[in-house]
């Protein structure tokens, strides 16, 4: 085939297998812990109840997150059910990011350039992983890129306000999804210090639009934001309820700024994003020795592109280091920025012998690591059957897992072997391909009665019988998502004494009928351990059922132990 032909399906075949990738089991599996069932859990309050303008956990607000992701969950479930809608947020958002790098390097470099920049992308293992998982963070990425997407354009392309009121607006939007959505807007800070070094190096004023321009991207901004902030900020002059107000001051001061500068959770040291880029970036990550060069003489001979894709990338990931609280999801956001930065190197270098064999290294690597890994499942090693157990999973799942592994194992070896170093850089995608089908069709479906807890739920129906009536204590999001019938919960975030107050009143008034599931580490000593039952465990946590004729009304003592922070 001519190479000009070539070059005319390269793009949509890309296209295909991204698709299929990405969108490869959708509607298999539940939701998974542990920022899934939550979100879910909020999304279908608000389909039951009406109320869009709060998210709820149960019978309390959920004040970790503002509710438009969950908007958009609620959204998609008017199309499908649960199971194949909870997760459409997700890979629309990531099939838009890819959409968005290649419409970039089509318009900043070269339409030959947009296959590379959404290969890049895609082929970058954080990313697959996270546009097949049902959390805020695709979404973000999502908005970032819109933002970054009419940004380059007004700076780089030509002045356009139309992208830049876009741009500010996804900027608004993206904060009220999560609050670093305004990181896309600190772009304006490299292409400053762009003008002054043209300035210097040419003599001349550097070209492009006025700075006075930047300034529509507040009313944008602020109008993104209004989305969410406004009917809130209605609510509480019309109902200055003292719960919605606390609500309001948890999410909009404890969980943003507070949390950034004192993180009470994933505390870890400057260095940990290094490694995370250079594990969960790969292959790309590696190709950064043979990157830095290239870029370096491109940031000197000031192309303003560079500057604002590289120098933007530094100021995220210096914001996300200066914070103790680090989680590896916080730099998904860079990704597309810097896969946009390598396409007009990747032709280049993808002619370079030693890239080549790199490239075929890691797709060998993957290759044998997965037929490892899947022999050892088949075979019943001592360490696949710890894992199993440390998960409370049946061993009847080795040969699922095992199997599933060893045909991925299988199939990218072999694709090596046809392949080999010449089409090293089609070997890597199409690896990434079949992993990420294994992974959605074959891996998640399998574990997924377990991870989800809902073969626990369907365990403790049974015990309970179809007309008992069912309470949670203690519980977690997945246990009230997965319960097979209408459930009573005394509170997620309350303390475990509290929470019995009021499960024992509940038992005591029918204790015939009534019955409690409960995790044993806040179980009380006021229960009947001898009518306890251990229903078993499930994400790692050990449950157990309470008749509600174990509970001793005339007992005052309290529980051990208090309700778990937030994760």
């Amino acid at each position: 085939m001519p190479s000009s032909s070539r070059a005319r399906w390269r793009l949509p075949l890309l296209w295909l297998l991204a698709v299929i990738a990405l969108a490869a089991g959708i509607g298999m599996r539940l939701p998974q812990p542990p920022d899934e069932p939550r979100f879910v859990l909020a999304a279908r309050a608000m389909v039951d109840s009406g109320q869009w303008l709060v998210p709820h956990r149960g019978s309390e607000f959920y004040a970790e997150k503002p509710p438009v992701y969950m908007w958009m969950q609620a959204a998609a479930h008017q199309l499908l059910d649960w199971k194949g809608s909870f997760l459409l947020p997700s890979l629309l958002a990531a099939l838009l990011s890819l959409w968005l790098v290649a419409d970039l390097a089509r318009r900043l470099w070269s339409p030959r350039l947009a296959p590379y920049a959404m290969a890049a992308l895609f082929c970058s293992l954080q990313f697959g992983l996270m546009a097949k998982r049902a959390q805020i963070d695709m979404v973000l990425v999502a908005m970032t890129t819109v933002s970054l997407w009419g940004l380059l354009r007004h700076l780089c392309e030509r002045p356009n306000l139309h992208a830049l009121w876009l741009a500010g607006f996804a900027a608004g939007v993206g904060t009220v999804t999560k609050g670093v959505g305004f990181l896309p807007l600190l772009i304006v800070l490299p292409w400053l210090a762009w003008r002054l070094q043209y300035r210097r190096r040419h003599c001349r004023a550097a070209p492009g639009p006025a700075p006075a321009t930047l300034a529509w991207l507040v009313p944008a901004f602020l109008l993104g934001t209004a989305v969410w902030l406004a009917p809130l900020g209605w609510a509480l002059l019309r109902h200055p309820d003292p719960a919605l107000q606390a609500y309001a001051h948890e999410l909009l001061f404890k969980q943003t700024a507070t949390r950034y500068a004192h993180a009470w959770h994933h505390l870890q040291p400057a260095w940990y994003y290094l490694q995370v880029m250079l594990t969960l970036w790969l292959p790309g990550s590696l190709l950064l020795p043979w990157l830095a060069r290239p870029w370096w003489r491109r940031l000197r001979r000031t192309d303003a592109r560079f500057w604002l894709l590289l120098g933007w990338s530094g100021l995220v990931l210096l914001f996300f280091t200066i914070s103790p609280g680090k989680r590896e999801v916080y730099v998904l956001p860079m990704l597309p920025a810097l896969a946009l930065a390598s396409a007009p190197l990747l032709p280049g270098l993808l002619r370079r012998t030693g890239v080549r064999r790199y490239l075929l290294g890691y797709s060998i690597a993957l290759g044998l690591l997965s037929l490892i890994a899947g022999a050892l499942l088949l075979h019943g090693a001592p360490w696949a059957l710890a894992q199993l157990e440390r998960r409370a999973m049946p061993i009847d799942l080795l040969p699922v897992l095992g199997g599933s592994l060893l045909g991925l194992g299988t199939a990218v070896l072999g694709m090596a072997a046809w392949l080999r170093q010449r089409h090293a850089a089609s070997l890597v995608l199409l690896a990434h391909v079949m992993l990420w089908c294994v992974y959605g069709v074959m891996l998640l479906p399998a574990v997924d009665p377990y991870a989800s807890a809902s073969d626990l739920m369907q365990r403790a129906g049974a015990r309970i019988g179809p007309q008992a009536e069912l309470g949670l204590l203690a519980w977690r999001e997945q246990n009230l998502l997965q319960a097979d019938r209408p459930v009573r919960e005394f509170g997620f975030k309350r303390a475990w004494d509290l929470q019995w107050h009021d499960a024992g009143r509940w038992l005591a008034g029918a204790p015939q009928a009534r019955w409690l599931l409960v995790l044993d580490a806040a179980m009380s000593p006021c229960v009947d351990t001898a009518q306890v039952i251990d229903i078993g465990m499930s994400n790692r946590n050990r449950w157990q059922l309470v008749p509600g004729t174990a509970w001793s009304s005339t007992c005052h003592a309290a529980a051990g132990g208090a309700t778990d922070d937030e994760d």
